[in-house]
């Protein structure tokens, strides 16, 4: 049998924000791996639409708004006595704004904190907790974005809430190592997804080919920051946490 260090199979693994996008991607690249997914979104229709791409069986799906952060340990709870206690967690979830300075309210700020970071920590702060990860141990993988390292006008929240999510990376992999617990974060510039297309709807044609020469490998698509978590996921990167992984197409690298 050819050794492959990403091989996943039998392992159960959270991915969220999976009705869509990089979420969606995530979860097929894990199933193709040989992961039981099990999916968590809002959204029931879109959900079943990424079940059934689903490779292998054994998968499960909740749909949860994740906004409502007080009740994800319960949440996790759940999942871990009726589909499996868990080998890893891929928080695909996130909000996106485009909003100047000027014109920002703390609402706009609060609300992108919620998903993007305090949903993440209480994903985090669930593994310590006695059933929820394997007692082998487990793999955390939060999103974060370039906009956590380089500055882009209009992005203050969004930049801000991301930039936290790399703290809260670090700070967790200390505290969580003893639990055998690796937290990491994937860090993607502009991936073609219709969230994003639509986040940027504002740009006209000609600035969108301007944004586009800013990554020297072009736009990014989801399965390559899919694959990026897959890896951070897997016994490929076991001596692996606390880190930032970048996947931006040579975006930072200017």
């Amino acid at each position: 049998m050819t050794f492959n260090p990403m091989d996943m199979t039998g392992r159960a693994v959270l991915v969220t924000g999976a009705s869509s996008g990089l979420g969606r991607a995530a979860a097929i690249a894990l199933s193709r791996l040989g992961a039981r997914v099990f999916l968590l979104a809002r959204d029931e229709v879109r959900l079943c639409e990424t079940l059934a791409a689903l490779e292998g069986d054994g998968h499960g799906h909740l749909s949860f708004d994740l906004n409502s952060v007080d009740d994800i340990p319960k949440v996790m709870a759940d999942i871990a006595g009726r589909f499996s206690p868990l080998s890893g967690i891929a928080h695909f979830a996130g909000l996106m704004q485009t909003k100047p300075l000027q014109a920002s309210k703390p609402a706009d700020y609060e609300s992108l904190y919620r998903v993007n970071v305090i949903a993440g920590m209480q994903l985090l702060r669930s593994c310590a907790a006695r059933g929820i990860v394997t007692d082998a141990g487990a793999a955390v993988v939060l999103v974060g974005s370039v906009m956590s390292l380089v500055a882009s006008p209009g992005q203050g929240a969004y930049a801000a809430s991301k930039a936290a999510v790399l703290g809260l990376v670090r700070t967790s992999a200390l505290e969580l190592a003893r639990f055998r617990v690796r937290v990491n974060a994937v860090l993607p510039a502009h991936v073609s997804t219709q969230g994003a297309d639509t986040s940027n709807h504002h740009l006209t044609p000609e600035q969108m080919e301007q944004f586009e020469r800013k990554h020297p490998l072009g736009f990014g698509r989801p399965e390559d920051v899919a694959n990026a978590a897959a890896f951070l996921l897997s016994d490929a990167s076991r001596w692996i946490t606390g880190s930032a992984l970048t996947v931006d197409g040579g975006y930072t690298a200017q």
